[in-house]
């Protein structure tokens, strides 16, 4: 039985280096075994109550975690989603009642505050919040203004002056509220529309207004804005108490998912739902930037230094200049990519294959770490649900799902795929990717979104990973 599985996953690694959408048939054959699962796509959180508090460019559906939830941990149980963004795993989790657990990790400052913020507001007293929203709308507006964040800079004005007059008087009277709770609550309802009345868009991703053909923001009902986000949010913890009157426990930890190791004991997780940051060197601090340094999240350049530090993976500007960085693991195939790579677009130095290949070594060790802490702490016959999809790098298209399933299984770690899913054929990203230096010879490929599911077997005898020599 081993040795079979073993020559399956030899056939399949064999086969990445020529499989494009349609696949070889083994790996059809493979990707067939996926259990039917929605398209995870974020987007629909934006109509879904609590979780269209606050907009996010990354993560999945509450309806794709209550899919998981019900097919894998119908009696409940512990759930941990080690990159928990805004808190969509821990909300839908907490709804099932109180045999459910969930803990998440996030890096980001701000994404954990929402998540966080999220949770203890389900169960804040509804009138309380009423009465302070009342009083939020007739009295902000005289309030004496405060100061801006000391060291925030931005390429034009963020807010403009009569816009940010506002600002600063809503923000100093939220920091007057004495209840923490509700001061996080208002926090946030601030902090998710603030760009609204900003001179930046998020169109695809945080960019001036005017880089994207629309004019600025001179003026806006600055006041009105957040109160009709207090009120929706208001709105659907009314709606959650009703519908849940005993809720289950959930826990966010402000820090990266390397804290799973210290936090989280052996076999003690029943279910891992996530969905880490894609092998396409997407920003997902910088996307916050406003809102890590308005809130007070971050008061430094050195701060945000630390933060792109320890992401998963870095970041390309983070590596792109530092000597040749390799697979810590022996995997011929990947290795052979990352060589191809590392020769491409060669005069451009750290600004072509050179320096990218840096970032996917990183990113790629960084991978293998992570599966071996899900293996450490999922119970035997737990599983791992991880959302990720395929990236285009010099030209070169990775198929990052594939390329996981195979790490797992080959690096000894004690994981076995149970499932690899493509849900999704049309990704946000393809309008960026048809250039001749994201592009190259991959001129054509669909950046398309993947479920890989991953088991711990019941008896599990995990070894070390086979380091390179």
């Amino acid at each position: 039985m081993r040795a079979g599985r073993a020559k399956r996953g030899r056939a399949r690694r064999l086969a990445l280096p020529l499989v494009k959408s349609a696949g070889s048939r083994q790996m059809q054959l493979f990707k067939s075994n996926g259990v039917g699962f929605s398209d995870p796509a974020f987007s629909e959180n934006r109509v879904e109550a609590v979780h269209r508090w606050v907009p996010w460019i990354a993560g999945f559906s509450a309806r794709f975690v209550t899919e998981a939830l019900e097919r894998y941990l119908g009696q409940g149980g512990v759930v941990v989603d080690p990159f928990a963004g805004v808190g969509t795993t821990m909300v839908e989790t907490v709804q099932r009642g109180p045999k459910f657990r969930a803990l998440g990790f996030e890096i980001n400052p701000y994404a954990a505050f929402v998540a966080r913020t999220k949770i203890v507001a389900l169960g804040l007293e509804v009138g309380e919040l009423r009465r302070a929203i009342q009083r939020f709308s007739s009295q902000a507006a005289d309030k004496e203004p405060g100061g801006t964040p000391t060291g925030f800079r931005s390429r034009v004005p963020f807010f403009s002056p009569r816009v940010e007059k506002q600002v600063l008087r809503i923000l100093a009277w939220i920091e007057d509220l004495e209840a923490p709770a509700l001061r996080d609550v208002f926090r946030l309802g601030f902090a998710a529309v603030m760009v609204k009345f900003s001179n930046y868009t998020y169109e695809p991703s945080l960019g001036t207004r005017r880089g994207a053909g629309k004019p600025n923001i001179e003026d806006a009902p600055v006041l009105p804005i957040v109160r009709a986000k207090l009120e929706e949010i208001l709105r659907d913890i009314e709606s959650f108490q009703i519908r849940c009157a005993s809720p289950g426990e959930a826990i966010v930890h402000a820090a990266s998912w390397r804290s799973m190791n210290e936090v989280l004991g052996d076999d003690s997780v029943d279910l891992a739902i996530t969905s880490p940051p894609y092998a396409n060197n997407y920003h997902y601090l910088r996307n916050t930037r406003p809102q890590l340094w308005w809130l007070g999240f971050v008061a430094s350049t050195n701060e945000m230094r630390r933060l792109e530090d320890h992401n998963f993976g870095k970041f390309w500007q983070t590596v792109r200049d530092q000597p040749e960085i390799s697979l810590k693991f022996n995997f011929p195939l990947l290795r052979d990519i990352l060589c191809e790579i590392r020769t491409t677009h060669k005069s451009n130095r750290v600004y072509g294959g050179r320096g990218w290949a840096n970032y996917l070594a990183t990113y790629f060790n960084d991978s293998l770490d992570f599966l071996t802490s899900l293996s450490r702490c999922l119970k035997p016959g737990g599983r791992a649900l991880i959302v990720i999809g395929n990236s285009v790098v010099q030209g070169h298209e990775l198929k990052t799902d594939e390329l996981w399933a195979d790490i797992a299984e080959s690096s000894g770690i004690g994981l076995e795929t149970e499932g690899l899913e493509v849900v999704r054929k049309k990704r946000v990203g393809n309008s960026i990717i048809n250039s001749s230096v994201r592009n190259g010879a991959a001129r054509g490929v669909k950046l398309y979104e993947a479920i890989l599911t991953l088991r711990k077997p019941q008896a599990v005898q995990r070894a070390l990973p086979r380091l390179e020599s």
